[in-house]
């Protein structure tokens, strides 16, 4: 290498530094550079900044306005150690970040990153953790601020992501605040601001506590959506009952009713989904059909028309006219009235004629009656009904519009609607079932009894406490902190709605829930088209309970009792939920308590698939009527039953098949006689024999499934379509093979009957009128 290289610096210095060494060294002239073409402006900053010796580094203190929220403060950020003279600078390679900095300091030698410092008054969200994802665009969050030791009062200022919803406010009650933010799909940043006048200050203006918390918002469409209905009368003024202030301050009309029946909707939602959260199934929550349209979520979008996706809300006219739908003889709360479920009918018949669902196309839709109307002279609310349920096409809830008033219309109306303490007028407004003395009380019933019915929808019964047994009057503990005045108990309200003090879904309503189609996550996979469960009882008085999908949960009913007190959960079981369980009378009855030890006792198994079966005598099951003798000397047991046995001239049969007799006989094959039900099946013995259940009826001839006894293939056991009788039946083969559904492969439910580990196929029993209504198993070891 030549001497004079080595005296050089290979490094490319910034056009400042150049001159700052010339002039040093006497050369003013440039000509040594007069062949280097000029550095580019990035590359000159890029080697200024690190090019220690002519250029000092930056202090990040003094660039306060350009710096990012999230490095740390100036006097604790430690400046990085300078480069040794002649050290070559790293390039960037194919491996490089994007975007990085050539030459900065390893992750050895700097600092780490840390949080952005926040007062210790600041607020603190307790109710989830930062950075969870959630899937409900208004998530309900409640937390701390200040010291608790020295609770005050104060208030708290949300800013939402990148400012995309308008900031709201949120009362804070003694150093606790409760609140709800609107989301964006994807990551959401918010910042919360608390302030109180009782906090001192050095310069004695109100100081403001901050702190940021990060929430991951992902939509979910694969799940079926709960529709919100209005149904409106043929000839309906569209309006609905509020008081004269009201009407001049916020109208009566339908945009209004929209407006309000949506945010109770997101109400019900978030509080579903804080309620799943509390009883460890995570943050899953049924989800709107949402539409894009001008927002009514914040009143600020109302004002400026902001367009967002928001929950569609159909407006459905009836056929019927407003004198038919407020006659009294329909109307549920007025004594005398001998239809009261005429307009569960007339709510369904308008849905099914508007969504038009076709089987297996199921709709879950939640309605509001909004021409129901209070009839002072009466004393009652005409054109409502609390109702909820529904068939397998339509899953229905309807409620009355006699307490919209009191809804709030936008996010920001929440905490008034729930502390309102104007007392209810009776001259224009309801006071239904006499808890709605007040704003804030019928704002509970209106919005909590609607929910109560969307319950129902959902597929839950009446429970011992929660909201499907009117705990709602007290839901607004849910979204305040601070209760008013109660007309109710005629008491003052609690100074702090601590969780414990709020309403809730009932265990058992959230296990339902747990494995309803409409609150399916993505992780959960997919359940086969067989919900079903079944129940067999065998040696010992043990009963063998099995589901495709997994056993859930067993209710227990001891005679008596119309709610379900005690229950067996199967869930929390590793590594999943089991398929097989094994129930002894006594291991039933050691969970009830002694009083109702030796009732009668109901049960009632559900399918992590959503499945039901009851069995109405648990004792009667495990006793030795459901044992039966077969020819060849061993015990056989009959599986539950499906299908009521109920048509005109049905008679019990029963067959036990040959290879059960003494000489046992090969099956070779069946053949099933159907139209659009089941009408009988024959089993055809190597021997020439045969068996017949049923009939010889449907299609001529039947249809004949042959078994290839080559490759030893037996008949493993039956898939079913059923409902009060047998409507189609599949057969199961032990090498996997599946005939054809004969009969009516879309009739009621599937059912797959296939003996427990261990058995196998020993006969058939049920019943059979005009075609077979009782369908059952014989299985034997």
């Amino acid at each position: 290498m030549p001497s004079f290289l080595k005296d050089l610096s290979l490094r490319r210095r910034s056009k400042h530094s150049i001159k700052a060494a010339e002039t040093s060294s006497g050369n003013t002239s440039g000509t040594d550079n007069t062949n280097d073409e000029p550095p580019s402006k990035s590359t000159s900053t890029i080697n200024s900044f690190f090019d220690r010796r002519q250029s000092p580094p930056t202090d990040l203190s003094s660039q306060k306005s350009r710096s990012s929220t999230h490095l740390p403060n100036g006097n604790d950020y430690k400046t990085p150690p300078p480069l040794p003279i002649g050290s070559r600078q790293r390039v960037p390679s194919s491996q490089s970040t994007r975007y990085s900095l050539v030459g900065m300091p390893s992750s050895t030698d700097s600092v780490p990153r840390q949080p952005p410092a926040t007062s210790p008054l600041a607020p603190r969200i307790t109710s989830i953790s930062e950075s969870s994802w959630v899937h409900q665009k208004v998530l309900l969050i409640y937390g701390e601020c200040a010291d608790l030791q020295r609770p005050i009062d104060g208030n708290i200022a949300i800013s939402h992501h990148q400012d995309n919803f308008p900031t709201t406010q949120w009362p804070v009650c003694d150093s606790h605040f409760k609140a709800l933010v609107y989301l964006q799909p994807g990551p959401n940043k918010l910042r919360l601001d608390f302030t109180s006048p009782k906090l001192s200050s050095p310069n004695g203006q109100m100081q403001v506590h901050s702190s940021w918390f990060n929430i991951n918002f992902l939509p979910l469409i694969s799940s079926p959506p709960l529709q919100l209905c209005i149904l409106i009368a043929k000839d309906s003024p569209e309006t609905f009952d509020a008081v004269p202030e009201r009407i001049k301050k916020e109208g009566n009309g339908l945009d209004t009713a929209i407006r309000k029946f949506r945010m109770a909707a997101y109400l019900w939602q978030a509080f579903t989904a804080e309620q799943m959260f509390r009883n460890g199934f995570g943050r899953r929550c049924y989800r709107y059909e949402e539409e894009w349209q001008p927002g009514s979520l914040s009143w600020q979008d109302v004002q400026t028309g902001q367009m967002r996706n928001e929950a569609k809300i159909h407006v459905i006219r009836l056929k019927q006219t407003l004198a038919e739908v407020r006659d009294l003889d329909i109307a549920q709360q007025y004594g005398p009235a001998k239809k009261k479920g005429e307009l569960f009918s007339i709510a369904s018949d308008a849905v099914r004629g508007y969504f038009g669902p076709r089987p297996g196309q199921r709709q879950y839709v939640s309605c509001m009656f909004l021409d129901t109307t209070w009839d002072k002279k009466v004393g009652t609310i005409r054109a409502h009904a609390a109702l909820g349920g529904g068939d397998d096409t339509i899953k229905l809830a309807i409620c009355g519009s006699q307490a919209l008033q009191s809804y709030p219309a936008h996010i920001e109306e929440v905490v008034t609607a729930f502390t309102d303490c104007t007392r209810t007028d009776t001259e224009y407004v309801a006071n239904d079932c006499n808890e709605s003395g007040s704003n804030w009380e019928a704002a509970n019933v209106g919005i909590g009894a609607h929910m109560h019915e969307t319950g129902h929808l959902l597929g839950c019964p009446h429970q011992e406490s929660g909201v499907m047994l009117r705990d709602y009057v007290r839901l607004n503990r849910t979204f305040v902190c601070r209760e008013s005045y109660s007309t109710r108990t005629k008491e003052p309200g609690l100074r702090l709605c601590e969780q414990k003090d709020e309403c809730n879904w009932h265990r058992l309503d959230t296990l339902r829930f747990r494995f309803h189609p409409c609150f399916a996550l993505p992780s959960d996979g997919t359940n086969g088209p067989d919900s079903s469960v079944q129940v067999w009882t065998v040696d010992n008085g043990t009963v063998l309970v099995t589901a495709a999908t997994g056993v859930a949960w067993i209710e227990l009913f001891p005679e008596g009792d119309s709610e379900c007190h005690h229950w067996i959960e199967y869930i929390e079981q590793s590594p999943a939920t089991p398929r097989q369980i094994m129930l002894t009378e006594q291991s039933i009855r050691e969970v009830l308590p002694d009083s109702t030890r030796k009732r009668k006792l109901k049960i009632k198994i559900f399918s992590c698939g959503g499945g039901e079966h009851e069995v109405e005598d648990f004792s009667k099951l495990a006793s030795k009527e459901g044992k039966v003798k077969l020819p060849d000397g061993r015990a056989g047991f009959r599986s539950s039953k499906l299908g009521f046995s109920q048509m005109n001239g049905s008679q019990p049969t029963e067959i036990v098949l040959g290879s059960c007799h003494k000489p046992g006989r090969l099956l070779l094959k069946i053949r099933v006689f159907s139209g659009q039900s089941l009408d009988g099946m024959e089993f055809f013995y190597e021997d020439g024999g045969s068996d017949l259940f049923g009939k010889r009826g449907g299609s001529p001839g039947g249809n004949d499934f042959v078994l290839d006894t080559r490759r030893g293939e037996m008949l493993l056991g039956f898939y079913l379509r059923a409902g009060a009788w047998i409507d189609g039946v599949q057969i199961l083969t032990s090498i996997g093979r599946r005939s054809a559904v004969f009969g009516n492969a879309t009739g009621g439910s599937g059912y797959t009957l296939i003996p427990p580990r261990g058995y196998t196929i020993a006969g058939v029993y049920g019943s059979a009128g005009p075609w077979v209504d009782g369908f059952g198993l014989i299985i034997t070891r």
